[in-house]
């Protein structure tokens, strides 16, 4: 089993940006794909940005252009780069692992055989 532990969170201003990092322990030569979710209040949990073990990277069209994904093997770490952020970007922002991604039919990005949840990291955006 793979325990992961987010950091990184914090409060900004609109146009600021933030690193978030995910902390993998434990089973992780199991580890395929990973990705960074989102919940804000009161709205169900969004997969944004998602990363495979081969490096490619996809995100969801509200991020695009403005988030990177990355991830080193060797510190067994992965990233979420927040750039331009935005008021709509207030979450809480978990990191899980999955076997394989697709989108669903109306596009959103969706990760499979998912993992234990971390605690999550809270990232607010305000002036």
């Amino acid at each position: 089993q793979v325990q992961l532990v987010e950091s990184g969170g914090g409060l900004v201003q609109p146009g600021g940006s933030l690193r978030l990092s995910c902390v993998a322990s434990g089973s992780i030569f199991s580890i395929n794909t990973m990705g960074w979710y989102r919940q804000a209040p009161g709205k169900e949990r969004e997969l944004v940005a998602v990363i495979t073990n081969g490096g490619s990277t996809n995100y969801a069209d509200s991020v695009k252009g403005r988030f990177t994904i990355s991830r080193d093997d060797a510190k067994n770490t992965m990233y979420l780069q927040m750039n331009s952020l935005k008021p709509e970007d207030t979450a809480v922002y978990y990191c899980n692992t999955g076997r394989w991604y697709s989108r669903d039919s109306v596009g959103r990005l969706r990760l499979f055989d998912l993992g234990s949840w971390g605690q999550g990291t809270q990232v607010t955006v305000s002036s």
